[in-house]
């Protein structure tokens, strides 16, 4: 590939990358600020992406455009860990009434796949694609618990800021969380990442242990019941499990056809054997 185009692909990445956690639209200078990229190859490749419909411009302002939210959408429906979980994911909603999230971890951050909720989980500032930091998320911390040391201690390094004044900062108190939720099986996140929401998460791992995503249910806290709600979302993540990692059942064998029985003796002659039996029988009866 030509060095030319593997830079023009690098730099209309690094533009496409600068709209990631960024106010909905941005201007030409906020890209080349947050890029570093020269002027003119901003302009260029911001105008050729949007001629693609990667961007929408408004004036002289940029944001993303509809070709990524179809890609973006497209790549999720195509993810085979959502295609797997969804009927679960209904099942679970259907039958606590809580908000239901399906996340993987993706560096120090969550990332949902899928949000399934009523009109109270719309208060729940969450949506699809959407990103949080693990640390403080029911799912982040059930992920982390169920992760390699490497990938907790880069949780870690990337800062415990306070969110609510529930969350766990001090990186000691929270390798104790993590340990405590190795032992329950499930996180939780007391208000640890929003005022007012409560949430309980179970790991899905694969084959060797380590977690690939978690499910989890949300709510204020005065709904939430771990009591009743923590064996309903295990049911849930154990059957995600199943459909994904277990081992594919072999087929039973069909019985062998029974051999036939032998017939029955004729009425005039006896058992072989059964005629000294009787024998016995008729002496200790004698005796009795």
């Amino acid at each position: 590939m030509p060095v030319e185009t593997t830079s023009t692909l690098a730099r209309a990445a690094m533009i496409m990358n600068s709209f990631h956690g960024a106010a909905p639209e941005l201007s030409m200078t906020d890209v080349v600020r947050r890029t570093g990229l020269p002027r003119s190859s901003v302009h260029r490749i911001l105008e050729q992406l949007v001629g693609l419909r990667a961007l929408e411009r408004s004036g002289s302002r940029y944001r993303l455009g509809i070709r990524v939210i179809e890609l973006g959408a497209l790549a999720a429906h195509q993810n085979r860990l959502r295609e797997v979980s969804l009927p679960f994911l209904h099942e679970l909603h259907e039958t606590t009434g809580h908000l239901v999230h399906l996340a993987i971890l993706d560096g120090h951050e969550i990332i949902y796949l899928e949000k399934i909720s009523g009109s109270a989980g719309a208060r729940i500032p969450s949506r699809l694609g959407a990103r949080q930091p693990a640390y403080c998320t029911g799912a982040g911390k059930a992920i982390l618990a169920f992760s390699e040391a490497a990938t907790v201690e880069a949780a870690l390094a990337a800062g415990l800021t306070p969110r609510t004044p529930f969350t766990i900062t001090r990186p000691r108190l929270f390798r104790q969380e993590l340990a405590h939720i190795r032992e329950r099986g499930v996180a939780f996140d007391r208000e640890e990442g929003f005022r007012g929401i409560f949430c309980i998460a179970a790991p899905i791992r694969d084959g060797s242990g380590q977690a690939v995503a978690a499910i989890s249910l949300s709510g204020p806290p005065a709904r939430m019941n771990p009591q009743r709600l923590v064996p309903t979302l295990l049911t849930a993540s154990r059957a995600v499990w199943q459909a994904l990692f277990a081992p594919p059942r072999r087929p039973s064998t069909p019985p062998l056809p029974a051999s036939p029985k032998p017939a029955p003796p004729p009425a005039t002659e006896w058992p072989k054997g059964a005629l000294g039996g009787l024998m016995e029988w008729s002496r200790l009866t004698d005796w009795m």
